[in-house]
Order: structure tokens, then sequence, then C-alpha cells
């Protein structure tokens, strides 16, 4: 790989306690954990980061959907662990980030002047099941969320991912949470996913009779919100396509690196980066690499704490 500095804003930190966790549940018969623990893990990545302040950061994880202790854990995480940020998913438990049950988390965030991450995760969808069902009681009826993959034969990160970030996204605007929270700085990943194509699309949509958008948006408005309130990371496969239609919507001053690790393999990283190199050469040359691979997050970062 290149020796060009990179602050790398999309990397998974597999912490000894998860990986701990991750076996206990494995000899439990279950090879795909419940979930991920996010708020032990916090602790632990703000111990890491404590121990080399010059190498990493962290983005603390929030428990959503729960409201009371998301809010908490804001404050904590700030106050206390030293987080430079917050990674949100695109949705948590079918909750996507612009449903007014998560205004008091944002607004909290944006009150913080807080980054904000968006990372995907697949869809899900909610279905009731009858429990019980001998007795004098009865049954009784309760909701179970699933995960949803329409085709299940592709991993999940191939497709479904990027159109969960775009439906993350997309509520955000058209719910009037980025406008309405100022003070937050969003991190989009993937190269905006599938959103940039689509722009046009959302912005006609939003205002058609029966949309339940709190906030018609235009094609231009939209533009210009993703140019003043959003980063980007180029993790995945940004090059050599999909980076042109995000640079329709901003321009290089909003692009960040981003790895993947080691959700992405390491030799995978380095053909990526690799490529990355030189694409970004060709394309815009030595100092436009510099500024999206550290000086860009480095202004994000720092005026985040300002």
């Amino acid at each position: 790989m290149a020796s060009i500095e990179r602050i790398d804003f999309h990397t998974h930190a597999v912490t000894p306690g998860y990986r701990k966790y991750c076996q206990k549940a494995r000899l439990a018969g279950n090879g795909k954990p419940d979930g991920m623990p996010g708020i032990p893990t916090n602790k632990e990545l703000s111990d890491i980061c404590r121990a080399y302040p010059d190498r990493f950061g962290f983005f603390a994880s929030l428990p959503l959907p729960d409201v009371e202790g998301s809010l908490a854990e804001i404050d904590y995480a700030l106050d206390h662990l030293g987080a430079v940020g917050f990674q949100v998913l695109s949705n948590a438990h079918r909750v996507y980030p612009g449903d007014k049950l998560l205004d008091p988390v944002f607004d909290r965030l944006s009150a913080r002047k807080a980054i904000v991450f968006l990372h995907p995760t697949s869809c899900h969808y909610v279905r009731t099941v009858e429990v019980g069902g001998s007795g004098e009681s009865g049954s009784e009826s309760t909701t179970v969320v699933e995960t949803f993959h329409p085709l299940p034969q592709h991993p999940a990160p191939m497709l479904e991912f990027m159109f969960d970030s775009t439906r993350a996204i997309s509520n955000l605007l058209l719910s009037g949470t980025v406008k309405r929270c100022s003070g937050i700085t969003f991190l989009a990943c993937h190269c905006g996913a599938t959103l940039p194509p689509m722009l046009e699309r959302i912005a006609a949509f939003g205002k058609i009779p029966g949309s339940k958008s709190e906030d018609a948006l235009t094609a231009e408005e939209i533009k210009s919100t993703l140019r003043t309130r959003f980063y980007f990371d180029l993790a995945g496969f940004p090059f050599p396509d999909q980076i042109h239609g995000l640079l329709r919507v901003t321009d290089t001053s909003r692009l960040v690196y981003g790895s993947d690790y080691p959700y992405t393999p390491g030799g995978l990283v380095e053909d990526l980066a690799r490529r990355m190199d030189e694409e970004v050469d060709r394309l815009f040359g030595e100092d436009v690499k510099k500024q999206i691979y550290h000086e860009n997050g480095g202004k994000m970062l720092r005026n985040a704490t300002l």
C-alpha cells in the first residue's frame, strides 16, 4: 500500500470482549449472536483509544430504538468515554433514522454537535405470532422482528446494505430531521450508496399527493443539504464508476477514506487501496488525494469539537 497518511473512517473493531461474546454464543448453539453488545464495547473501545490516543478514535454505539437508554449513552460516551461521534444503523429493529420515535435522540445529538456515522444493516419486518394456546386464557399474540432478505442466495451487503443506507438517508431528509438537527454532521457510507441517481425521484415522490414527507424538498435542495451537512466515505467499490454519480451531488472536499476492514479482508483492502490511489491520481491529482485521505476527515473531527 502507498505510504500516504490515511484516516480510516470505516473500520470495524472486533474487540477481545466481542470475540468472547461470539464464542459464548457459539458454545450455546447460536452461531450468529443476537445483536452486538454495543454498550460494553463502547467502554472497551474507550480504553483502547486512551491507550493509543495518536492511533485510534471511536464512534460509540447507541442502544436504539431505546430512546432513554440512548440519551443517557450519548452524554456518557461524550463526557466520560471520549467518543468522537456515534454509529447509527440504517434501521434499528425496523425503526429508521428520521422516525418521530427517535426525534429526542437526534435532537440530543444535534445539541451535542455530534458526528453521526450512518452504517447499513439488513432490512427488517415485524411479524405477529401466536403464543400459548392451552388453558382458559387461550393464545396470546406477540410481535417478532426478523431480518428480511428478498434474495437470500446473495450476501446482504451486496445489495441490501446499499438500499437500506438509501432508505435511511432519504427518511432523514424527508422527515425534516436533517434540517431541524443543524448541529449534526452526518457521515454516510459506501460513496452515497444508491442515493445519487435517485435524487430526482426522491424529490418528486416526496411532493405527490398521499406522501407523508414532512419536508418536501426539491432535488437541488437535497443536493445542497448533502454538500453542506454530509461527508461520504469511499469504502467498498467506488471506482471506476460509482464515484462519478456522487460527484454530481458533492465535491471532493466531502470525501473521506474508509476500508471496511476486517469485514473486507486485508488482502482485498490492499487491492482496493491501490485501485483508489490510481483512480484518485488519474481523476484529481496528489493534492486532492491528501485532501480525501486525511485532510477532510481531520477538518470534520475538528469542527465537531468546536
